[in-house]
């Protein structure tokens, strides 16, 4: 009998300096039923690294977040609704929105992807990892100490 290979976490690769994106990730955080979702920043050399193996360039990421999981890479709105089966209800819920053609939530998540920065900003780095979380980040820098 041969031993399967160990299974990877899942990974979302994210815009580390859209202040959306970044916010995304913390509500991950705040409304996940699991630890199992890693983080990746996608402007890293981990990030484009990851991107490159599954066939998607730095160009790519900056119009689509990658969610990696057990060996299939999803996009778009595909990879949004990837990530709600990792959160609690009543946010996991919104996977009925699977129902809605993927032309449309494309469309709809290319929109938001293409004006992401005017309508919530872009700060460089402003995503930072919460303190105890630093095993599910890679390519993010750490939240910076706290002042005495």
């Amino acid at each position: 009998m041969t031993a399967s290979p160990p299974r990877t976490p899942p990974i979302l690769v994210f815009d580390t300096d859209c202040v959306l994106c970044a916010g995304s990730v913390r509500f991950v955080l705040a409304h996940e039923r699991d630890d199992r979702l890693h983080f990746m920043g996608a402007w890293s050399s981990e990030g484009i690294d990851l991107a490159a193996v599954h066939g998607f360039s730095a160009e790519d990421l900056n119009g689509t977040f990658l969610l990696v999981e057990n060996g299939r890479v999803l996009t778009r709105s595909d990879a949004a609704l990837g990530v709600t089966r990792h959160l609690r209800a009543p946010w996991r819920w919104l996977r009925v929105l699977k129902f809605v053609p993927k032309p449309l939530r494309d469309r709809a998540y290319g929109l938001v992807a293409r004006y992401r920065y005017r309508w919530f900003g872009r700060r460089e780095d402003c995503a930072r990892v919460p303190p105890g979380q630093r095993h599910r980040f890679h390519g993010v820098r750490p939240e910076d100490p706290p002042h005495p």
